[in-house]
């Protein structure tokens, strides 16, 4: 197993609830984005846990050689290590396979995880990702779920990356919700209330 990931964990008091793994991006930590996984469902358990990749000093979920330039065998063994990590602290504490929820980097790591290791997940939300890693061969995603939400004015993200890492998932027939959001790299109150209404079907859906 994998070096322990430093990590926040709120267990749901609601019987049969839904856990989120939220997943931070760049310069954020395991604080960062605990509010937003309560406002997008008060009733789930929250796993949050810290990137152990450093760039510069700030956590990060896996490693770039430049901006928009990815250190691909970094990025597959990353997403094998959070898998194993996950995988384990959800049967140690009862859990089903999450939700991960994950901005910028911390979105990238949520959809390569879910490439990389299809059962480890239930479904994503990713905010503001692009095509980083395409595994070879492509997994079977059998129609899991995935909502990418893309900003419109994204300086860092560009179309064709998003709409790329689209494709690769719908190839791997995942069941891809692509949106294009009235915004550029930061998160919005309209991707909170997307991401909000996905996971609320999603749960009327289960």
């Amino acid at each position: 197993m994998s070096e322990a990931f430093v990590h926040i964990f709120h267990r749901s008091p609601v019987e049969g609830a839904r856990t989120l793994l939220m997943l931070h991006g760049t310069g954020g930590n395991e604080s960062s984005l605990v509010s937003l996984g309560q406002a997008l469902d008060p009733d789930a358990s929250i796993i949050s846990p810290r990137g152990q990749s450093l760039e510069e000093g700030v956590p990060r979920f896996f490693r770039r050689l430049s901006e928009g330039v990815f250190d691909l065998e970094d990025v597959e063994r990353r997403a094998h290590e959070l898998a194993d990590w996950l995988e384990a602290f959800c049967a140690g504490n009862g859990l089903a396979p999450p939700y991960a929820v994950g901005f910028s980097n911390g979105a990238n790591m949520g959809v390569h995880v879910r490439l990389a290791r299809p059962e480890a997940l239930a479904g994503v939300v990713a905010i503001r990702a692009q095509r980083v890693w395409r595994p070879e061969p492509l997994p079977s995603l059998d129609r899991k779920p995935v909502l990418i939400l893309s900003g419109e004015q994204d300086p860092i993200v560009s179309r064709a990356e998003a709409e790329a890492l689209a494709a690769i998932l719908r190839e791997a027939g995942a069941e891809v919700d692509h949106r294009w959001m009235p915004a550029g790299h930061n998160l919005t109150r309209g991707d909170i209330d997307a991401a909000r209404e996905w996971l609320s079907l999603r749960a009327k859906n289960a």
